[in-house]
């Protein structure tokens, strides 16, 4: 991964960046951050971009998410409010009483059964939102905060404290966890992402490890879990975990700079980043797989003393290249 051909999105966040969410219908991105600020870009053919719309939280806003047409953005934050801007025509609203904690993880839900809204919050539930309604037609109680969460077509993978990971089929019963583990690695969950054609999961770690888990009990022999960010005997958070849209490989980004991009079929790893100078708390793929974002702030791994005061939050574009993300042929992989 060759860095240089990278661009920035601006005006940039003042603060850490908290999330990034592409918008399936366009190369639109949306982006929260802990200035409180949910901000939206577009991503030119020429690789500049243009801000297009921005509103604020009350407090830090910690994740966003698109409606499934495009139309609506949503973003949740650590006032406790989910908030919709209607790209369309511009217009603002709220959920301002929509948990009793911060509102940690965002997901649009749609199945041939419902389209719904879904939020994952640390009062310990689970809720699904009608947006003619103003409260939620579902909640679920979890066992704990939620850290992270992602779903794909009618698989949703719920990661909480304590290295709880539940499962929820959302075409048979979206209130009532299929299956609920433990998580197969020993320390604290930092994110979840669902694979493509949703048979299974990857899970990752603050001890610079990640899991790969499938769905059906058939396929459960093919689990496995590898090391990732790691040098020596020091250890790293895993903070973000992405799979290509179109080729099924995907992205680990982590608290030591590096991103790498793997193959879970062949088990390798495919290209790397150079160390970016700064940690990495979240990546996303545009819809079509062409381009790659990241951001590059602090991510608080290592206490409040490494803090830099002034440090940059930026937030990069990388134009993906077909060898960083298209699955090794069997010569190259003898090779």
């Amino acid at each position: 991964m060759n860095p240089k051909t990278d661009f920035e999105l601006l005006p940039g966040t003042t603060d850490g960046v908290s999330d990034l969410s592409w918008s399936p219908a366009a190369d639109y991105i949306a982006a929260t951050s802990w200035d409180n600020q949910l901000r939206i870009w577009e991503v030119m053919p020429n690789n500049t971009v243009q801000a297009k719309a921005a509103y604020a939280h009350e407090a830090p806003a910690l994740c966003c998410t698109w409606s499934r047409d495009g139309s609506k953005v949503f973003s949740g934050g650590a006032d406790k409010a989910i908030r919709m801007l209607d790209v369309t025509t511009g217009t603002p609203s709220a959920l301002s009483a929509a948990h009793d904690a911060p509102v940690r993880c965002l997901k649009w839900m749609n199945t041939a059964n419902a389209q719904a809204l879904v939020s994952a919050s640390w009062d310990r539930t689970l809720k699904y939102w009608d947006l003619r309604a103003p409260q939620p037609v579902a909640s679920v109680a979890l066992p704990e905060r939620v850290y992270a969460m992602d779903l794909v077509g009618d698989l949703l993978v719920v990661a909480t404290a304590e290295r709880h990971i539940l499962l929820f089929n959302l075409s048979q019963n979206p209130t009532v966890p299929i299956r609920t583990i433990a998580s197969p690695l020993k320390w604290q969950t930092r994110t979840v992402a669902c694979f493509t054609n949703g048979s299974g999961y990857a899970v990752g770690s603050i001890e610079g490890r990640v899991s790969l888990q499938y769905v059906e009990e058939k396929q459960q022999h093919q689990n496995f879990a590898f090391r990732c960010h790691r040098d020596g005997n020091s250890c790293f958070s895993v903070n973000a975990i992405s799979f290509h849209p179109v080729h099924g490989t995907f992205t680990t980004a982590g608290s030591d700079g590096f991103i790498h991009f793997w193959d879970k079929e062949s088990k390798q790893r495919l290209e790397s980043s150079p160390n970016l100078g700064n940690t990495i708390p979240c990546t996303a793929f545009s819809r079509t797989g062409q381009y790659f974002a990241y951001g590059l702030s602090y991510d608080w791994s290592k206490g409040h003393e490494h803090y830099q005061p002034g440090s940059k939050n930026s937030i990069m574009i990388h134009p993906v290249q077909d060898s960083e993300v298209k699955p090794r042929t069997a010569f190259a992989r003898r090779r």
